[in-house]
């Protein structure tokens, strides 16, 4: 078993610090950039080809996608309960509490410890969690939606391809196959080497409600995840992709739209760092749990 875990935890830890070595020794890292490349091109060539490969059965993703989003919902009230008997901002700590890095940390976990299966349901999770962040999220932070905006993402289309794909049995012409698979393979290692440089940038000026958003994200996320999954019934590879997605700390995004916003990002980065920590100390148990 120590093996097995192993295998699955040491590739994150690997790169991402070797992301937070490069940032602490001072070395320019395009932080913006590579996000922008991973989003507009390796995300949704990984999409296409994970899809694609997998024959994944519609079904499986369409129940897999309700868990999660079952679970955000019930994130959502139990945070707004917590951030209003403290009489704290709602926009500052809600997106943190129910908006996990399921993108750079959760994806390749799905990957290495469920292959390619595994990371064909968590990318399910990924576009609806990312969906609503970037409409419902946007919205509490902000005020306001940008649903233009939203439609122009490229991981939207790439997704309706892979749908299409999946339900009508086709694949892509072998050219096309290969190119998707070779941007699409970029994707993990940018996203956890970027996740190791985004931390060691953050800029932390408040740990007052640190250590209680942390746990209530990771650990809640946790406990809610592995209820769900009962009242699904799922199972199997179902289940630990919704846990490991759903034990995910909070996202680097959530800064960034604190940032831009002025919702007290110094705030939001401390929730960050803090998860983060958190979920690495974690994972041996999470990812044990799961594989059991």
């Amino acid at each position: 078993m120590f093996n097995e875990l192993f295998a699955v935890i040491a590739p994150i830890l690997i790169c991402a610090g070797a992301g937070y070595a490069w940032a602490r020794k001072g070395i320019e890292y395009p932080v913006d950039f590579v996000t922008r490349l991973v989003m507009n091109i390796g995300a949704p060539c990984l999409i296409v080809s994970s899809f694609s490969k997998t024959g994944i059965d519609i079904g499986r993703m369409a129940e897999v996608s309700a868990a999660a989003v079952v679970i955000l919902l019930i994130m959502l009230v139990m945070g707004l309960i917590l951030i209003r008997m403290m009489n704290l901002e709602v926009s500052t700590f809600l997106p943190s509490l129910i908006f996990p890095n399921i993108g750079n940390m959760g994806l390749p976990l799905c990957l290495f410890a469920f292959g390619d299966t595994g990371l064909a349901l968590g990318l399910t999770i990924f576009l609806v969690i990312f969906t609503l962040q970037m409409s419902l999220g946007i919205v509490m932070v902000a005020g306001r939606g940008n649903l233009v905006g939203l439609l122009k993402q490229p991981v939207l289309w790439a997704t309706a391809i892979a749908v299409m794909l999946v339900s009508s049995g086709s694949s892509l012409p072998a050219w096309l196959d290969n190119t998707t698979s070779l941007l699409g393979g970029a994707t993990i290692p940018l996203m956890l080497i970027t996740l190791g440089v985004s931390l060691a940038q953050l800029k932390v000026a408040e740990w007052t409600h640190s250590v209680l958003f942390s746990l209530v994200r990771v650990l809640g996320g946790f406990c809610l995840a592995v209820l769900v999954a009962g009242w699904f019934d799922l199972d199997g590879i179902e289940r630990g992709v919704l846990i490991l997605q759903s034990s995910m700390p909070v996202a680097v995004f959530n800064y960034l739209l604190a940032l831009r916003f002025e919702r007290e990002p110094g705030e939001v980065a401390g929730m960050v760092v803090l998860s983060t920590l958190l979920a690495f100390v974690l994972l041996p148990f999470i990812v044990s749990f799961v594989l059991i």
